[in-house]
């Protein structure tokens, strides 16, 4: 199953969840479509289990993150660096991906890539709470609305590296991201 899950995640994150079919999953495991079946129903079973395994792990790698009880800065650029790892691999973010897809799935999977989202943005707001309160970051408005922007943002920054190939375009759009959050770092404008 760990196998069917893989292939089917790289497929996903190469070419959209409407971009395979069952055959390619099995072609390229060289078995039949009807083992698939076997462990999966259909495919939004598939897919909602993509979901759930891929937000255990970035949850679990959020726990990390917190695990190491880094400054809000660190922390944001820990997270940004997840999102840089996965591009590095030259994949999307399974969920980024989904969600351009998001009127055609079905409710479960709607569901499920809400739920990641939902996820990191709370998160985020913890982080970017934490933050403020001890100075070392600032915003307007809420903390919710920052973690939208943040996780928008890289989302967004991911899709635009993503033509060009060019891992450095994300990092820079971070970089100028996370350096607005700061009181440091803040980004200036001059006429």
């Amino acid at each position: 199953m760990t196998r069917i899950l893989d292939v089917a995640e790289r497929l996903v994150q190469h070419r959209g969840f409407n971009g395979f079919s069952y055959a390619d999953v099995a072609a390229e495991l060289n078995v039949t479509k009807a083992s698939l079946h076997y462990h999966f129903a259909g495919k939004a079973e598939l897919g909602e289990a993509l979901i759930t395994r891929y937000t255990r792990r970035f949850v679990a790698a959020l726990a990390e993150i917190q695990r190491l009880d880094l400054d809000a800065r660190a922390a944001l650029e820990a997270y940004a660096e997840l999102y840089a790892e996965v591009l590095r691999g030259r994949r999307m973010c399974l969920c980024g991906m989904l969600a351009a897809e998001y009127q055609t799935l079905p409710k479960q999977m709607q569901d499920a890539v809400i739920r990641f989202f939902d996820q990191n943005e709370a998160w985020l707001e913890s982080v970017l709470e934490q933050g403020r309160s001890k100075g070392t970051l600032r915003f307007s408005g809420s903390a919710r609305e920052a973690a939208r922007l943040v996780v928008s943002a890289l989302e967004g920054a991911m899709l635009t590296a993503r033509p060009y190939g060019d891992v450095d375009r994300f990092q820079a759009a971070a970089t100028v991201l996370l350096s607005s959050l700061t009181d440091t770092g803040a980004v200036a404008t001059h006429s």
